[in-house]
This record gives C-alpha cells, structure tokens and sequence, in this order.
C-alpha cells in the first residue's frame, strides 16, 4: 500500500472518529441541558406536554405567598411579561425563599396548567453580605 493511500485511511478513520465523539458529546449535554423556563417564554412556546418533569425560573410574586396545611406552599412566579406560573410544592421550602426573591422550582404541569414542584432552589442576588457584617456595609447614597 502507498503512503498516499496510508494516510488517506488514517485520515478517515479520524474523522470518523472525531464526528463520533461529537455526536456522543451533544448527546450527552443534550440529556443534561436542564434550563428552566420563565412565564415570557412559556408564554411564547406554550406549556410542556403534562407529566414531563421540568424547570421553571423566575421572581416569587409578592403577596402570592400562601401557607397551607401539612407543609404545603403555594405561590406564583413572574418575570415581568404578562404571564404567571401558580406553583404547588409540599416541603420545607429553602431559607432565601421569600416573596420578590428569585426561584428555580423542578416540577411537573398537569392538564390544567398548574405546576406541582418537587424541588425549590432559592436565588439570591450577587451581592449577598453574611449577617455578621451588614453593620460593615457602606451606605446608600
């Protein structure tokens, strides 16, 4: 066999190799790509097919926080468009939970559109201060 042909093989057999491990790579991130949907673009696309477990992300709407009975919390998310995400979850919600703050909630829409969550991870803003040292904060001006 002539060298030509040699690397003309090896050559193919990389790119093979290559477009294999790409395709392997975007199955892998495609399977645990996990971004949330926000009210705007739910909005947009229309609700996930019911049972599908997915995320929503947005701001717990002030005065939608309601406690009920046996742990359970019930509370809408918005994100400034037109749309609201009532959401129900039973659990000990996290402490940076509260109303205007920021929630990423795993879940499921059932057939009426309403979102059962199973999980809640409470966002804070970048600029968190323990409280041991707000009283070292500057002031507002």
């Amino acid at each position: 066999m002539r060298a030509r042909t040699q690397r003309l093989i090896t050559v193919a057999i990389a790119a093979i190799l290559v477009l294999a491990a790409a395709g392997l790579v975007t199955y892998a991130v495609r399977e645990s790509a996990n971004l949330f949907y926000t009210p705007e673009r739910l909005a947009k696309v229309g609700l996930p097919e019911p049972g599908k477990t997915v995320k929503i992300g947005g701001l717990v709407e002030p005065g939608s926080l309601a406690y009920g009975e046996n742990a359970e919390i019930r509370f809408s998310v918005i994100d400034g468009s037109e749309m609201t995400i009532h959401v129900s979850y039973t659990g000990i919600a996290p402490d940076l939970f509260q109303e205007g703050q920021g929630v990423v909630a795993t879940g499921r829409f059932d057939t009426a559109g309403k979102f059962t969550a199973t999980e809640l991870l409470a966002k804070h803003d970048e600029n968190y201060i323990p409280r041991e040292l707000r009283h070292l904060e500057a002031p507002e001006t």
